[in-house]
């Protein structure tokens, strides 16, 4: 079952089960892990824990968002410190996983393109850095994920599913953003079939997606802008087939948008297509 969920624009308050309940009038069974929020603050993340547990609203997931191979190797070590942090809040608040993106070995940059962020010494040290991360932590719950992006590992589904066999530990799991992988006219416009190839080889590892959109412009060179969900040619219906196929309850979350009504309209859309395919979401109970 599909648990939609995403950002509340406007939430004004600290308490965790308000924050649930709000969380759940607006339709959404899964949020984002409440910041700010620090794994040392055990008695708040108790309560958050505690708090949304008691709404059955699932944490879908905490994100760290910086560059885990920063070509300066005293902020390589910052970063990898906080990515740990992350990942045992995670562990500890009762997220389904941690999500970064690799980043890039090009110096001054969160994830800026470089060629060796797609070559064997890129694959290495991505292997290298999520078992330093993973066996730092040793979370009993919570997985470790990373965002798939068009310029950095893991750049297509084959690649992450070698990236899980080459890291070889359970804890090492798939975040789902199928738009950061559409990188062709081609597979813009036949998006059902890369969902498919993303269910086929990565399903049993998925424990969170993003929704998202994308649309081709008709400007040279090649151009893709990020839309809200309903508005590009992202193949919703054969993504929710895909989603409500998996064991279990995956979270499926908005992101990205700049207002309450964006997410109202995306929430929408995703619900109405969830209906003419008669998907049953998880229910805000």
């Amino acid at each position: 079952m599909i648990r939609l969920g995403g950002p509340l624009v406007g939430l004004d308050t600290r308490d965790p089960r308000e924050m649930a309940r709000a969380h759940k009038d607006y339709g959404f069974t899964a949020a984002y892990c409440p910041d700010p929020l620090k794994v040392e603050d055990t008695e708040r993340v108790r309560e958050v824990r505690e708090g949304f547990a008691a709404e059955d609203v699932m944490i879908a997931e905490v994100g760290a968002w910086c560059n885990l191979i920063a070509a300066e190797e005293d902020r390589r070590a910052t970063n990898q410190q906080y990515v740990c942090e992350r990942l045992a809040l995670a562990d500890e608040v009762g997220a389904r996983c941690c999500v970064d993106f690799i980043g890039s070995l090009a110096p001054g940059t969160d994830y800026g393109p470089d060629p060796r962020n797609l070559a064997r010494e890129g694959f290495d040290l991505c292997v290298e850095t999520v078992r330093k991360v993973i066996d730092g932590v040793k979370p009993k719950r919570a997985r470790f994920c990373l965002e798939m992006m068009q310029w950095v590992l893991p750049d297509n589904v084959r690649v992450y599913r070698e990236l899980i066999e080459a890291v070889d530990r359970p804890a090492f799991a798939v975040h789902l953003d199928p738009v950061n992988i559409i990188v062709s006219p081609r597979m813009y416009f036949n998006t059902a079939t890369v969902y498919k190839e993303c269910f086929d080889v990565l399903g049993p590892w998925v424990v969170s997606c993003h929704a998202k959109d994308l649309i081709l412009r008709g400007e040279l060179a090649l151009h893709f802008d990020e839309v809200p969900p309903g508005q590009g040619n992202m193949d919703y219906a054969a993504y929710l087939r895909g989603l409500d196929a998996l064991p279990g309850e995956i979270p499926l979350m908005l992101e990205h948008l700049e207002s309450r009504e964006q997410y109202t309209a995306a929430r929408n859309h995703v619900m109405k297509v969830a209906r003419e395919e008669d998907i049953t979401l998880k229910q805000a109970g």
